[in-house]
């Protein structure tokens, strides 16, 4: 494309400006005021608003907005599973699955046992889904194993998020599919392909590493909630824990049968459809553990209700936090960040691969939002794409989920989840989540380079 034509102005360069400036403001708000993450990230996206030339009263709906949009999304999954952890790790549920796992899994082949259970459990949920249903077995086996906390995590935590980026029916790569007319089964397939090795390097090898140089201790009040001591007489059996905490999985799994084989307008297409919405399929899971692992393994009615209400103190702070994520992400999205991003993609001339990674990964960056990079991105460049063969459109969808997750910061809700949820600083956030997801990015990159030549 012709450089002369992109209508770059001074409001795309104040924006960029704005956006590190505000950035660079949280990070020294959070590490070096000490300052609660919720109103540093408040502070820097006024900052990051008003500097960008939007009204400040714009710039608090903006926040107001995306706070709402992303607590009503994930903030009642992540409510439902605290109750379901707590649930769990009460009646010994928990345990028992742990204690299972661990005669799968001894020493050092643990963390490839919790790689290969979240990339199960992760296959048809959204990250945030699976990471509320792992947290309480990752604390169980991490004390129950006697190993580091983060040998144990971030496994898991590549697992679930590798698919998350690579793998429909994931909403990022199913949005690149469709974009691009993209084959969805050579494109599950090739990402499954890519999946393998970034969740082996990002997980197990990575976590082994990382623990060694990084000791972190499971926060109190978490810690104390998914992984005390069980107290249960009776514990419920493998097989019935087990159903529980697949039950979501199970039930989301046939809502994306419904969409992919069945007539849309059928009832049973329409039954599993409702019951696969993460909110009532968590919600169900719920129900279905306060009856067959709380009353009908003989806790008393008073001991579930307290055990439930206990389990939602200790995510109010991480609630605020990702709220204030989202109104971070829409504040920049309102002061026209994509716009900014996508001119600058107008004019670039390199491989497709290539291209499609790095926007996406500018988008990431900018705007916090997986699904934001993904959406515009496969739209800039859709136009670009028309006459690819399959396996080149299915390549080019999966460089885009590649490069949404790079290098995940504070404008990302699933960072301020990681950090809560495990009790890091802010720099052993980064080292955990941020240097993960760009571990599974640039693997994804390598390897759909890698593929376009070896498939051409």
């Amino acid at each position: 494309m012709d450089v002369s034509t992109i209508a770059w102005t001074a409001h795309d360069s104040r924006l960029i400006i704005c956006c590190l400036a505000a950035i660079a403001v949280i990070i020294v708000l959070i590490s070096a005021t000490r300052l609660p993450p919720f109103l540093s990230i408040l502070i820097g996206t006024f900052i990051a608003g008003i500097g960008a030339g939007l009204p400040a009263e714009e710039v608090a709906k903006a926040f107001s907005k995306g706070a709402g949009g992303i607590l009503g999304e994930a903030g009642m999954i992540i409510a439902l599973g605290a109750m379901l952890g707590a649930v769990m790790a009460e009646s010994g549920a928990a345990d028992r699955i742990a204690t299972t796992l661990l005669k799968l899994g001894k020493g050092r082949s643990l963390p490839w046992v919790m790689a290969l259970v979240a990339m199960v459990i992760g296959l048809p949920l959204f990250f945030e889904v699976g990471l509320v249903m792992m947290v309480p077995i990752i604390f169980v086996m991490a004390r129950r194993s006697g190993q580091p906390l983060l040998k144990i995590a971030v496994p898991a935590l590549a697992g679930m998020t590798t698919l998350h980026a690579l793998m429909p029916p994931h909403p990022g790569p199913l949005i690149a599919v469709s974009a691009l007319h993209a084959d969805l089964g050579l494109t599950m397939l090739l990402g499954l392909c890519l999946a393998i090795p970034a969740v082996i390097l990002a997980g197990p090898l990575y976590g082994n590493w990382l623990s060694r140089r990084l000791h972190i201790e499971a926060p109190a009040e978490l810690g104390e909630l998914f992984s005390k001591p069980v107290t249960q007489t009776r514990q419920p059996g493998f097989g019935l824990s087990l159903l529980i905490i697949l039950l979501p999985v199970l039930l989301m799994l046939g809502s994306t049968l419904a969409k992919v084989a069945m007539a849309p307008a059928s009832g049973t297409a329409q039954t599993l459809k409702f019951l696969g919405e993460p909110l009532v399929a968590l919600g169900i899971a719920v129900i279905a553990a306060v009856i067959c692992l709380g009353w009908a393994n003989g806790m008393a009615r008073e001991h579930v209700g307290q055990t439930l209400r206990k389990s939602l103190a200790p995510i109010a702070v991480l609630l605020l936090t990702i709220g204030a994520g989202g109104g971070l992400k829409q504040a920049l999205l309102d002061a026209g960040v994509s716009q900014t991003i996508s001119k600058v993609a107008e004019g670039a001339h390199m491989p497709y691969i290539l291209l499609a990674w790095l926007i996406a990964v500018a988008l990431r960056q900018a705007t916090g939002s997986a699904t934001v990079a993904t959406t515009t991105t496969a739209g800039i460049l859709a136009p670009l794409m028309a006459g690819l063969a399959a396996t080149q459109s299915s390549l080019v969808a999966l460089a885009i989920g590649a490069g949404s997750v790079f290098f995940c910061h504070v404008n990302d809700a699933g960072f301020w989840m990681v950090r809560e949820y495990f009790g890091l600083q802010l720099k052993q956030t980064i080292m955990v989540w941020s240097v993960l997801q760009t571990i599974v990015s640039l693997v994804g990159l390598v390897g759909t380079l890698l593929l376009w030549h070896f498939l051409q």
